[in-house]
């Protein structure tokens, strides 16, 4: 985008904010241990987008992400809602964001990764 005096800018960026880390851990039947994490960012008609975030707890592996979870009007609201999950509600988003990657990697073999097994 080019500016009054010609000077190029940049659209501006959004970046997804850690609101919440969870205390409920997600056991695969493999054994993997997952945690729960609550991120959100703000869309461009100013309401807050939340989603969940599982990261192994090894710290090895990837992170799956599921969609968007929530809308809200303020940041503070999204912490409000990340507050109240139940761990039935994480187990529900973990097979969304598990199905998603499966999803995914079906229709891209050439970048199959064994940590989804």
């Amino acid at each position: 985008m080019t500016g009054a005096l010609g000077v190029h800018f940049a659209p501006s960026c959004r970046m997804a904010q850690l609101v919440h880390v969870h205390r409920t851990m997600i056991r695969t039947p493999s054994g993997a241990t997952y945690v729960a994490r609550t991120y959100a960012e703000r869309d461009r008609f100013g309401m807050w987008i939340g989603w969940l975030e599982f990261m192994p707890a090894s710290g090895l592996g990837p992170t799956l992400r599921t969609n968007s979870e929530t809308s809200q009007p303020s940041f503070e609201m999204v912490g409000y809602w990340a507050s109240g999950l139940e761990p039935i509600y994480f187990e529900g988003a973990f097979e969304r964001a598990y199905v998603a990657v499966k999803r995914w990697r079906s229709s891209h073999p050439e970048r199959h990764h064994a940590a989804y097994e």
